[in-house]
C-alpha cells in the first residue's frame, strides 16, 4: 500500500530539459500526420477498420531522428509520434461520417461537399477533442496511473525506450511499406495480378472469395486470430447461411428493396447482388446494435468518467513549477472551447445552428471523456466510437425531426453535428494515449498538447482533399471503397427522417446481434464481418491465422518475435495506403488506364494465388524472426 503512494518517476526527470519541440520534430511529425492520415482514411473506407499509428510513427520517428539525423532525444522522437498519430485518429473520425455527404451528392440530393466545409468540420472536432482531454489529464493519466494501463500508449513508450538502447525495429516497418507498395502496384496499378480470387459454389447458391491485398493480411495479423475469426464467422453466417437461405426461399418473389425476383437477381448478379440488395441491411442492423450494446455495457464506466471529468476540471494544473506537470492554461482551454462553439454556429460553411453547436459541446465533452477512459482500459481499437456516433446521430436526428428541421437540410445538419462529435471522441482518445506515453517518458504535457493541435490542424487541411480524390477515383459505397460506417450512418439518418429503410431486414440484424451477445461473443467484429463482402473478412482471417502460427510456433517451437511481425504489418498497411492514394491520383488524371497491362496478360487465379502465398509467407517470416540482441 505504501508502494502505491510513491510519486512516479518518468524516464526523463522533471529537472532535465532535453530537446522536445524542435523544428525537426515538427516537420517530421507533420509529414507523418499527412501520410498516416491519408493511409488510414483509405484503409478505413475499404474495410471499415483503422489501426493505431502511434507505434509505427514512433518507430519511423526513431529512424529519422536517431539514425538519419543522429539526434538522441527520446522526447523529440515522442513529439514526432504525437503529431503524426493525430492524422490517423482524425481520419478515423472523418471516414465514419463525412462520406455520407458525398453519397448524397452522388444521388443528386445535395451539392458536392466543399473542401473548406470538410476542413472546418474536421478542425473543430479535432480541436475540441484535444481541448476536452486537457483538463482530464490529471485525473486519468496521473491519478490513475496504475489503474488505467493505456496499452498503446505504454507500448509506444516501450518502443521509444528501446530506441534509446539501439533497437533496429524500424527496418521492419520500412520493409513492410516497400513490400506492400510493390504488391499493391502490381495488383491495382499495372493490374498484372487479379485482386480477388473467387470460387463459385452453385450447389450452395453462394461463392467463396478472398482478396489479395497486403493491408488486409496486415489488419488480420495485428488484430490477432480471435478478432479475425469473429469477423470471418460473420462472413460465414452471411454468405453460407443467410444468402443461400434468401435464394432458396425467395425463388420468384420480389422483395423490397430489390426490384426483380430473387432467383433472377442471383442468376444475373450472383451472391454479390444478393449481398448488396439484402445482406448489407441485415449487417447494418447488426453493426448499429453492436455499437449501442457496447455503449450500454460501458454505461457505469461512462457515469464514473463523467464524474471524474468534472473533478478534473477543478484539479487541472497550468503553469506548475515542475516541467512534467505543465498543461495549457485552463482559461485558454475554456476560451478555445467557447470560440469553437461560436465558429460552428456562425461559419456559413458549417451547417450547424446555435442549438446544434450546444449539442456538439455537450455530446463532445461527454463522449470525449468516455473515449479517453475506455482507451485507457482496452486500447483505441476496442473503443466504441462508432456506437457513440450512432447514439449521437439517432438522438440529434430525432430532435431535428421533432423540431421541424426535416428533409435534406435536417439530414445534413444531423451528419455535421455527429461528424464533429465523432472526430472529437476519436481525437480525445488519441490525445490521452499520447499523454500517457509522455507521462512515462517525462515529456512536457503542454508541448505535447500543442503538438496534438498542430497535428489536427495539418490533418484537417488535407483530409478533405484525400476524400475528394478517393471519391473521384472510385466512389464511396463501391466495391473498392465500401465505406461501411458512413453507409450505415446514411441509412440511419434517412431511416429516421423518411422511414424508407427495409426495417424487417434491419431488425433481423439487430436480433442476430442480441443472440451473439447472449453467447458472450463480441458483437462488433462479427457484425462487421457480416456487413462487409466475404473476400475482405477471409483475407483478414488469413492474416489472423498467420499470427496464430507465429504466436504458438510451428511444432510447439516458440522462438520467434511476433512483435516484429506487428511492425512489418503496420508498415504494410501504411505502404498500401500510400500507393492507394497515388493510384487515386493516377485514376483521376487519366494515367491509370495507360499503365493497365491486364489486356495483354492472362495470369488469372494462379497469379493471385501465388501473390497470396508470397504475402502470407513473408508475414510469417517477419513474425518468426528471432529477436535481436539489443
Amino acid at each position: 500500500m505504501q508502494e502505491e503512494k510513491k510519486e512516479f518517476k518518468p524516464y526523463v526527470s522533471a529537472e532535465k530539459s532535453p530537446p522536445e519541440m524542435t523544428l525537426t520534430s515538427l516537420i517530421t511529425g507533420i509529414v507523418l500526420a499527412v501520410v498516416f492520415g491519408a493511409a488510414n482514411a483509405y484503409l478505413g473506407l475499404r474495410v471499415g477498420m483503422t489501426v493505431s499509428a502511434s507505434i509505427p510513427a514512433a518507430v519511423i520517428s526513431l529512424a529519422i531522428t536517431r539514425v538519419l539525423l543522429k539526434r538522441n532525444s527520446v522526447l523529440e522522437s515522442n513529439m514526432v509520434q504525437t503529431i503524426g498519430s493525430a492524422g490517423e485518429s482524425l481520419a478515423g473520425g472523418v471516414i465514419f461520417t463525412i462520406p455520407v455527404l458525398f453519397l448524397w451528392s452522388a444521388e443528386g440530393k445535395t451539392d458536392s461537399p466543399q473542401l473548406l466545409s470538410i476542413a472546418l468540420i474536421a478542425l473543430c472536432g479535432g480541436m475540441l477533442g484535444v481541448l476536452f482531454m486537457i483538463p482530464l489529464r490529471n485525473s486519468l493519466i496521473v491519478k490513475e496511473h496504475k489503474v488505467l494501463p493505456y496499452p498503446e500508449g505504454t507500448a509506444c513508450a516501450e518502443v521509444l525506450l528501446a530506441g534509446e538502447k539501439g533497437s533496429t525495429s524500424a527496418k521492419y516497418v520500412f520493409s513492410g511499406m516497400g513490400f506492400a507498395a510493390a504488391s499493391k502496384f502490381l495488383v491495382d496499378g499495372i493490374k498484372m495480378i487479379p485482386g480477388v480470387i473467387t470460387a463459385p459454389l452453385k450447389a450452395l447458391k453462394t461463392e467463396f472469395s478472398v482478396e489479395v491485398y497486403p493491408a488486409l493480411i496486415g489488419v488480420g495479423y495485428i488484430c490477432g486470430p480471435k478478432i479475425s475469426s469473429y469477423m470471418f464467422a460473420g462472413g460465414i453466417l452471411g454468405w453460407f447461411v443467410i444468402i443461400p437461405a434468401i435464394v432458396l426461399f425467395g425463388g420468384d418473389t420480389t422483395m423490397f428493396p430489390g426490384t426483380q425476383p430473387i432467383a433472377a437477381m442471383y442468376e444475373s448478379g450472383g451472391a454479390s447482388l444478393i449481398w448488396s440488395s439484402y445482406l448489407r441491411y441485415i449487417g447494418a442492423g447488426m453493426v448499429a446494435a453492436g455499437g449501442i450494446i457496447s455503449l450500454i455495457k460501458s454505461f457505469s464506466l461512462i457515469v464514473t468518467t463523467f464524474v471524474d471529468a468534472m473533478k478534473g476540471m477543478k484539479d487541472a494544473k497550468s503553469g506548475s513549477a515542475k516541467r512534467t506537470e505543465q498543461s495549457l492554461d485552463i482559461r485558454l482551454v475554456l476560451g478555445g472551447i467557447v470560440v469553437i462553439a461560436l465558429l460552428l454556429w456562425l461559419l456559413p460553411q458549417v451547417p450547424v445552428s446555435l442549438p446544434g453547436a450546444l449539442l456538439i459541446v455537450l455530446f463532445g465533452f461527454f463522449f470525449g471523456a468516455v473515449s479517453s477512459r475506455i482507451v485507457g482500459l482496452v486500447g483505441s481499437s476496442n473503443t466504441p466510437v462508432s456506437g457513440m456516433t450512432i447514439a449521437t446521430l439517432l438522438f440529434v436526428t430525432l430532435i431535428l425531426k421533432v423540431t421541424g428541421n426535416v428533409g435534406t437540410s435536417g439530414m445534413i445538419a444531423a451528419i455535421a453535428i455527429s461528424s464533429v462529435v465523432c472526430i472529437t471522441a476519436a481525437i480525445a482518445g488519441d490525445t490521452s494515449q499520447d499523454l500517457k506515453t509522455g507521462f512515462l517518458l517525462g515529456s512536457t504535457p503542454k508541448k505535447q498538447q500543442i503538438g496534438e493541435l498542430i497535428g489536427v490542424l495539418v490533418s484537417s487541411a488535407v483530409i478533405g482533399g484525400v476524400l475528394v480524390l478517393l471519391n473521384n477515383a472510385w466512389g464511396f459505397g463501391t466495391k473498392e471503397l465500401a465505406a461501411p460506417q458512413a453507409t450505415l450512418m446514411k441509412m440511419i439518418t434517412e431511416g429516421v427522417m423518411d422511414g424508407n429503410l427495409p426495417w424487417s431486414l434491419v431488425f433481423i440484424g439487430i436480433f442476430i446481434a442480441v443472440v451473439v451477445e447472449i453467447l458472450q461473443i463480441p458483437v462488433l467484429p462479427v457484425a462487421i464481418g457480416l456487413y462487409l463482402p466475404l473476400e475482405l473478412s477471409s483475407a483478414i482471417m488469413l492474416g489472423g491465422a498467420v499470427r496464430y502460427l507465429c504466436d504458438k510456433g510451428l511444432f510447439g517451437k516458440r522462438n520467434g518475435n511476433p512483435g516484429s511481425g506487428i511492425l512489418f504489418c503496420s508498415g504494410m498497411i501504411a505502404g498500401e495506403g500510400i500507393i492507394g492514394i497515388i493510384l487515386a491520383i493516377l485514376a483521376v488524371s487519366g494515367i491509370a488506364d495507360k499503365i493497365d497491362i491486364s489486356a495483354f496478360l492472362d495470369t488469372g487465379v494462379p497469379g493471385g494465388l501465388l501473390l497470396l502465398v508470397l504475402l502470407l509467407t513473408t508475414v510469417f517470416i517477419s513474425g518468426t524472426k528471432a529477436k535481436e540482441k539489443e
